[in-house]
């Protein structure tokens, strides 16, 4: 019976004395600040990249919005006064309009009596122009689409040159927080520079695919203004 209740008394001893683990958790931030100076570098600049991959995204949204938006009855306001003979009202009516498609049929108007070569080259090198004009800083984002991961994947070697150094000069006995640092710099680095570098990749993608409708709407205004120069009189 006495043994019973030693046996009791040492349990419950056990369970008074038994150390209360605590579970840690780190934020997004936390984690990302705990790389070292190398990481934090490399993080930094990343931050950068990101702001300004996400800054000429939106920008170059906006004003490919704005190319895309024609009055559905422009065309026809051209067509009746090209057909009238009323040449300044067409171009009057161009000017107003502030758009690539305006602009392309501006070009043309302005043509008229030429040879219907001369006005399809000059209607084409001004299409360059305002290409040019909507792809403006687009190609930075496949830069730093290309730029990000290669930039994490350059603090994730300096922090394993880090972990190794620390291990080749304690004789293979380095403390496991010096470790944990070169490798808290080499994964963080890397999550951080694939993020930014996916995010600008399919900004990228997106704004391509965006140009491209406008390119198609200015080449079906083109040939629909080449067709109304064919029309006979």
């Amino acid at each position: 019976m006495l043994y019973f209740f030693q046996q009791d008394d040492l349990a419950q001893t056990a369970l008074e004395v038994e150390p209360v683990v605590e579970e840690k958790t780190l934020s997004m931030f936390d984690l990302m600040m705990s790389g070292g100076l190398g990481g934090q570098i490399i993080i930094g600049i990343l931050f950068v990249l990101l702001f300004v991959a996400v800054y000429i995204y939106f920008e170059r949204l906006f004003a490919i919005k704005a190319a895309t938006e024609v009055d559905q009855n422009f065309m026809l306001q051209i067509k009746d006064s090209v057909l009238n003979g009323n040449i300044e009202a067409a171009k009057i009516r161009c000017a107003q309009t502030n758009s690539p498609v305006a602009r392309l049929t501006e070009k043309g108007i302005s043509r008229i009596g030429s040879p219907l070569e001369d006005i399809n080259t000059a209607i084409e090198n001004a299409g360059r122009l305002e290409v040019y004009k909507l792809e403006k800083n687009v190609s930075i984002l496949a830069t730093i689409a290309g730029a990000a991961p290669m930039i994490g994947f350059l603090g994730t070697v300096i922090g394993m040159v880090l972990a190794f150094h620390a291990l080749a000069t304690s004789s293979g006995q380095a403390e496991m927080g010096v470790l944990a640092e070169g490798i808290y710099t080499a994964m963080t680095t890397t999550v951080a520079g694939l993020i930014v570098g996916i995010i600008a990749y399919i900004g990228y993608n997106h704004l391509v695919v965006k140009t491209d409708k406008v390119v198609h709407q200015m080449e079906a205004s083109t040939v629909d203004f080449l067709d109304l120069l064919n029309e006979p009189a």
